[in-house]
């Protein structure tokens, strides 16, 4: 009897392996993260990010997205984060030594918008941390009161209503920058009333706002994809808000890759994910949509080679203007790389 592979690890990655699609199509990857200390993904650090960017696919470029990590100890609470920009900027620094391998090329941060305007300090001090990269920030709004989920947004009401995050919001866009947010598909509502409130803000939804299919989610994903469409194509009638297409393999998401002896072939992947990203796109419309790949937090479930190729199968149906926006341009514009 074989040994039961550990998800997330190497060995379980490897019993999927697929010929590259497209191997010369450029890429910018506007979605990962870094831990320099190890949580439920382990380390992720650029050496295994440029095991995963190298891979097979041309991965030019990749933004970092904030995952609170490696933030300053000591010092003012809102000045805590800007420890994450330092770090990541000397990763930056040393992913441009090697003109081989992907260079992270834009910083999103996180900053708390509850600020209002005085996150004005914080921003700035990003930009100093930054070395020249710092793009934005993210302050996500995931919350959930069921007590079934293990990421439920830390009991933390979702912040979209409230005054002072909406200046916050302003100010940001007042500075030049862009803003990310995460959430699960309950917050769709209060995120459209945000996006309509301040809509000279360039926002960018990640991961499809989240259509949970974990707890008490479980067992009703037609129900919530029927919710979940609605919710998207409302969104999208806000010009200012651009779709990150990704995020869904996630464990939240429930498609259980995860607890399998095996992670999902591209075809597979496709199969169980295409009709969000379809939606999506018909949705937003391919200018304003970015492939990305949430890693690590997704190779929880799935490689980064057979990720995307998975996003390839999906794109094909695409003219190639349309498919360069999704790979590489909407992603350049919007982070401004």
């Amino acid at each position: 009897m074989s040994a039961i592979l550990e998800p997330k690890s190497a060995a379980w990655l490897d019993q999927v392996q697929e010929d590259i699609i497209d191997p010369e199509r450029r890429i910018i990857d506007p979605h990962h993260h870094l831990w320099s200390t190890p949580l439920m993904f382990g380390r992720y650090e650029l050496a295994d990010l440029w095991a995963d960017t190298g891979s097979g696919h041309n991965i030019e470029k990749t933004v970092f997205i904030d995952c609170h990590a490696n933030y300053r100890k000591d010092g003012p609470g809102r000045l805590k984060p800007i420890g994450e920009t330092e770090y990541v900027a000397e990763v930056a620094a040393a992913s441009r030594e090697n003109p081989d391998q992907a260079t992270i090329a834009a910083i999103v941060s996180h900053a708390n918008l509850l600020l209002g305007d005085a996150v004005e300090e914080v921003l700035q001090a990003h930009e100093e941390a930054g070395q020249g990269l710092f793009r934005g920030i993210r302050h996500a709004g995931p919350y959930d009161d069921t007590g079934t989920l293990v990421n439920a947004g830390g009991g933390r009401p979702c912040p979209y209503p409230e005054e002072d995050f909406r200046q916050g919001l302003r100010r940001l866009t007042a500075m030049g920058y862009s803003y990310d947010t995460w959430h699960f598909h309950m917050q769709n509502s209060a995120f459209l009333a945000l996006a309509q409130a301040v809509p000279e803000a360039t926002i960018v939804l990640d991961h499809f706002g989240t259509p949970l299919g974990v707890g008490a989610y479980a067992d009703k994903r037609e129900e919530i994809f029927a919710q979940w469409s609605k919710d998207i194509a409302a969104i999208a009638e806000c010009p200012n808000v651009y779709a990150k297409l990704g995020g869904l393999a996630m464990i939240d998401n429930g498609f259980g890759w995860d607890a399998q002896s095996r992670p999902p072939t591209s075809d597979e992947f496709v199969a169980a994910q295409r009709r969000y990203y379809e939606h999506a796109i018909n949705c937003f419309g391919p200018e304003r949509c970015m492939f990305e790949s949430n890693f690590p937090v997704d190779r929880l479930s799935i490689s980064y080679p057979v990720l995307w190729n998975g996003l390839k199968k999906i794109a094909a149906q695409y003219s190639a203007d349309e498919q360069d926006a999704m790979f590489y341009g909407t992603a350049a514009k919007v982070y401004k790389v």
